[in-house]
């Protein structure tokens, strides 16, 4: 039986390249035997979702054997090749994207290390999604990007509830209990540093000691967690200076949860031997 090639593709309408998940462009393509890709690299994540056929993946000098259900993930500057059946070759979808947040989200799915692959079986709704971008495209509209991005989130979440979210818990018990409050404990000052949030109230609201949590801390960074939040805060409030100009110094403190502007004057000039006003003029000045 002959088979005829087919390849389909819509890009994303909407230029952002600041968003924490930014979808570039999805396809559809049905392959000859025997067609191939690679070797070579993207400067982009590429996952491809396999509707019919089947075909071999390459990547880590891993070869992978797939077919219907299964899906491949290509990352930035990995060297990869794949290729069709010779007799049977595959039909798929795919979507490229990028971002800060990207490399987590893929981690949250189930891709760590050295896994490339899922499997979602018979189930109809990973092919649905991937569809689902390249009608949002195809139609275009100024929240293209946002709604790209909403399916992206779900077709990840998809992948890890196929998993049984084994991947996740892996990674759990690898880190122990000690690792995962280090994360707790920079998850809340990164989230917390704007609030007047001392040391104390963390160690109240994770249910440890300050002396542990300190320990612990140094530990793993060299610093104890006053010095990180202090750090965060002044290189926070450096980011504001350079990027809101009309706001004042006192300002700039508060909004960093430091309520006064003399103090986060001279911990700025510590870290960065300057005053936070010379700074801000020579931002404004390039």
């Amino acid at each position: 039986m002959s088979v005829t090639e087919t390849y389909t593709v819509a890009s994303n309408p909407v230029i952002d390249r600041t968003g924490p998940v930014n979808v570039l462009f999805a396809g559809e393509s049905q392959t000859v035997p025997g067609h191939r890709r690679g070797p070579k690299v993207y400067d982009f994540f590429l996952m491809h979702h396999v509707l019919s056929g089947k075909g071999t993946f390459i990547c880590e000098g891993k070869r992978y054997e797939l077919h219907a259900g299964h899906t491949f993930l290509i990352k930035p500057e990995q060297l990869v090749s794949y290729e069709a059946d010779g007799v049977n070759p595959w039909r798929y979808r795919w979507v490229a994207f990028h971002g800060g947040f990207a490399p987590q989200l893929v981690e949250e799915a189930g891709f760590t290390g050295s896994t490339h692959t899922a499997d979602t079986g018979h189930s109809r709704r990973t092919a649905v999604l991937y569809g689902s971008i390249i009608r949002t495209f195809r139609e275009g509209g100024p929240s293209a990007h946002l709604q790209a991005a909403g399916y992206m989130h779900l077709l990840c979440a998809l992948y890890a509830s196929a998993r049984g979210n084994a991947a996740a818990e892996t990674i759990r018990t690898a880190e122990g209990e000690s690792e995962k409050l280090f994360r707790q404990m920079v998850h809340y000052m990164s989230t917390q540093y704007a609030q007047p949030v001392s040391i104390e109230q963390m160690a109240e609201s994770l249910g440890y000691s300050r002396a542990y949590l300190s320990r612990l801390f140094k530990q793993r960074t060299g610093d104890s967690p006053v010095t990180f939040l202090l750090k965060l805060r002044i290189d926070k409030g450096r980011h504001m200076l350079r990027e809101r100009p009309e706001l004042t110094i006192e300002q700039v403190a508060a909004s960093v949860g430091l309520q006064d502007a003399l103090y986060f004057s001279k911990q700025f000039r510590r870290f960065y031997h300057q005053s936070p006003t010379a700074y801000r003029k020579e931002m404004l000045s390039l």
